[in-house]
């Protein structure tokens, strides 16, 4: 490790060295290059405390379990290389990476039991999903015509990226002008998008889809804080036709916490602003990150 570098705008762990950002590489014979086969998650850090650092933690375990994946080191120890990572970085708003990849197995083997797997992760500033100006509005979102990878190919509730779906989806809102995305099952019922999941309200209760979806920590606490507020929470299916005609409806990432949507394929969800329960709920949001029980200090 070198400490006179330029560790400013982020700092990497890869192959057991730490390095600025724009010097991290992986290389090209990984199949987590590749192959997208890899896992992933990403905890953020505000006013320079992780977030709910202990449940992503569980969760990229969970998924290298899923995916027959060993990092190499156990959750202190993973901990222990994003806290190095912001420390490096000086960032006390930073979106941070923690990656577990196939690696490669002998040349020629095509036996992914014989990869070396490999883990690296990254700190680099806070990432938004939303400008200010979506936040404050609230998002345009399109119900994309290409359907999210059925969950018996491709286990959604462990983090990948097998992105290609959520890609083109997104590559078709924008070329409409909307600003992000939604993909359906193959019930037509909407699922989730690009890196979020998605919440309707109607009558003060939030549905949210059960199947299908990444079984998001931002999700997961929006479900707490409606259920602090004493609304109730449906874990359902989410029809196209039962989101246009939500009373409000919100997208949820760790890129930006909670965010509004007050248009679906061009038609205003209730007043086309966005609503109370939201704002109120992402006033909420913030506040629970100086909450101690879900806030770890970086020591820099």
């Amino acid at each position: 490790m070198d400490r006179a570098a330029d560790y400013s705008k982020g700092a990497a762990y890869v192959g057991g060295q730490y390095v600025p950002t724009g010097q991290a590489a992986v290389p090209i014979t990984d199949w987590g290059f590749l192959r997208s086969d890899a896992t992933y998650d990403v905890v953020t850090v505000w006013e320079g405390a992780f977030f709910r650092l202990d449940a992503h933690l569980e969760r990229f375990f969970a998924s290298c379990q899923r995916f027959r994946l060993n990092p190499g080191l156990d959750a202190q120890g993973v901990t222990e290389v994003l806290a190095q990572c912001v420390r490096l970085s000086g960032l006390r708003a930073s979106y941070v990476e923690m990656i577990c990849t196939r690696g490669q197995p002998p040349w020629g083997s095509r036996d992914p039991r014989q990869a070396v797997n490999q883990f690296m992760a990254f700190a680099v500033p806070y990432v938004w999903i939303a400008n200010a100006d979506q936040r404050e509005r609230g998002l345009r979102v399109k119900v994309s015509s290409v359907q999210r990878i059925p969950p018996s190919s491709v286990d959604p509730t462990a983090k990948n990226y097998h992105w290609n779906d959520l890609t083109m989806g997104l590559l078709e809102a924008l070329d409409a002008d909307f600003d992000t995305v939604l993909l359906t099952d193959a019930l037509g019922n909407v699922v989730e998008g690009p890196g979020f999941n998605v919440f309707a309200i109607q009558g003060g209760v939030l549905t949210t889809p059960r199947e299908g979806v990444l079984e998001g920590i931002t999700r997961r606490t929006a479900i707490e804080i409606a259920q602090a507020a004493g609304h109730s929470v449906r874990l359902a299916p989410l029809p196209r036709e039962a989101l246009l005609n939500a009373d409000e409806a919100f997208l949820t990432s760790s890129g930006g916490g909670l965010l509004p949507v007050t248009q679906v394929d061009g038609q205003p969800i209730g007043d086309g602003a966005p609503g109370a329960i939201t704002r109120r709920m992402i006033d909420t949001y913030w506040a629970w990150h100086r909450d101690p029980r879900y806030s770890l200090p970086v020591q820099y």
